[in-house]
């Protein structure tokens, strides 16, 4: 049985989340809620910061999803140019072991976009995720693109059997359809963490280029 969580409970648990969050300063987010819709709102001190706030929403039971109305204001004035910002980006990303050299960045006004080409998505994220703490930066847009890949007719059967083997997950409840690279999930999982544990088995796969991760949250 699906349990409905009031409008008013989940806004008060999300604020108790952010205000738990060490990284937050949940004084300066605005929470509102509507049938497991959370609304962000209000300034941050950086895109770290953001996200932080962000993931510390999708934990809280109940939100099905999360409206990111954030904006980035630095309470002090940082001493730090677009150059200074582009030099850093690019130092970080050479410097990690998991981003090949195909990724490059470009900043205006603050805000970074990734390019090129990988062969794994979790090269992609490691990426974005890299360069979304650094000081000055605002936003991150993430073009990077994946390589090609053979289908295979097992994909979907071993993807099947990574939910299964996820301790986590209640692989009965998921569903994975498989189209040549193109990987598509439907079901009902309990959080967000899940539906999260559910895209990074399916992108795991040698044969996938894509996921549309259509699993929808519930609370039982």
């Amino acid at each position: 049985m699906t349990i409905i969580i009031a409008d008013v409970d989940l806004q008060a648990a999300v604020q108790d989340e952010l205000a738990w969050t060490p990284d937050v300063d949940a004084a300066q987010i605005g929470v509102s809620s509507d049938r497991g819709t959370v609304t962000l709102s209000g300034e941050v001190d950086s895109f770290a910061e953001r996200i932080a706030a962000k993931h510390a929403a999708f934990r809280v039971r109940g939100v099905r999803t999360v409206v990111d109305d954030l904006a980035v204001h630095p309470k002090a004035n940082w001493p730090i140019t677009e150059t200074d910002i582009a030099k850093e980006v690019q130092r970080t990303l050479r410097s990690a072991s998991d981003i090949p050299d195909t990724v490059q960045a470009e900043v205006k006004s603050h805000n970074v976009t990734l390019t090129g080409e990988v062969d794994w998505d979790f090269q992609r994220a490691a990426a974005k995720r890299a360069v979304q703490h650094l000081r000055g930066v605002y936003t991150v847009n993430s073009m990077i693109t994946l390589k090609a890949k053979p289908s295979a007719e097992d994909t979907e059967e071993r993807i099947k059997n990574a939910l299964t083997r996820n301790a986590q997950l209640d692989a009965a409840k998921i569903h994975v359809n498989a189209a040549g690279t193109k990987i598509t999930l439907t079901g009902t999982v309990k959080s967000w963490a899940e539906k999260s544990q559910a895209g990074n088995a399916a992108w795991a796969s040698p044969h996938v280029t894509h996921v549309d991760n259509h699993i929808v949250v519930q609370a039982y």
